[in-house]
């Protein structure tokens, strides 16, 4: 009995392992499947993830871009402002100077006055004067410009106008300044007390009256150091009248005919830039 059980034993064992083979390749294949499959969505997640860095990394290389350009633009206009600075330093150390010079004048003139003896009158001899006869030898000097007292010289006049324009007495200062260019209208500050007037004006809101002020010195004293001055603060007018297109063309002349001022051409520049950014 036992004889005839054992080969149907090992019959049937031969015969079942066949279909556990079989089981045994269908679960590796179903798991090679499955393995390929998710090594095929990691490549699409690499693929997608590879694009996202090249997009951030262009995105970051502009922004470097842009911030260092900035960094330039800022560096150059905190360049100017400083030779601005110094600039106005020195006109400021000149201006002290001046001041100072001029209330020791101003001392002087007031303690002259004071001395000075009343004028005799004339004698009446009924005689009829000829106001064409020149003076006779040793008699009176000829009178000094109307509204200038005798003795005092152009600077003292200028610099009596100068400082009543730096402490913001602008109808006093303007007419100083006139009354100097009728008195000395070919003194070599001429030019810059015509400009005066105009930033007196301006200071004081009168843009039309600043704008004329400022386009005679621009006439009248076209050679004069004082030009890029005068077509900078016409540019600042026609901005305050609101008139951009006088103001650009104010800018642009100045650029134009002295490139090589540095402080009024750098912000003439400055200011046409803004002007494009309005537009």
């Amino acid at each position: 009995m036992t004889r005839r059980i054992f080969p149907l034993v090992v019959v049937t064992l031969l015969l079942a392992a066949p279909v556990a083979h079989a089981q045994e390749r269908q679960q590796i294949m179903a798991e090679l499947r499955m393995l390929q499959e998710q090594q095929a969505q990691l490549q699409s997640m690499l693929h997608g993830l590879t694009d996202t860095l090249k997009a951030m990394t262009a995105k970051i290389d502009e922004q470097t871009g842009a911030t260092r350009k900035a960094f330039a633009d800022q560096r150059l206009v905190v360049d100017n402002v400083a030779e601005g600075v110094r600039i106005l330093r020195e006109k400021s150390d000149d201006t002290n100077v001046r001041l100072a010079t001029m209330s020791q004048e101003l001392e002087a003139l007031r303690a002259a006055v004071q001395t000075m003896p009343a004028p005799a009158a004339a004698p009446v001899t009924g005689e009829p004067v000829d106001p064409n006869a020149p003076p006779p030898t040793g008699g009176v000097p000829p009178a000094p410009p109307p509204g200038v007292a005798p003795n005092v010289s152009p600077q003292r006049v200028y610099e009596s106008a100068f400082n009543d324009y730096t402490g913001g007495q602008y109808d006093l200062a303007i007419q100083g300044f006139e009354l100097y260019i009728r008195s000395f209208p070919t003194s070599p500050l001429a030019d810059d007390a015509q400009l005066n007037i105009g930033n007196s004006y301006f200071a004081m809101g009168n843009f039309k009256e600043a704008a004329a002020a400022v386009q005679k010195v621009l006439n009248d004293y076209p050679q004069s150091n004082s030009v890029p001055q005068a077509y900078y603060k016409l540019g600042q007018t026609y901005e305050a009248l609101k008139q951009p297109d006088l103001a650009r063309r104010a800018y642009e002349t100045l650029l134009k005919e002295h490139p090589d001022d540095r402080t009024y051409s750098t912000l003439a520049r400055q200011r046409l830039d803004s002007l494009t950014k309005k537009d």
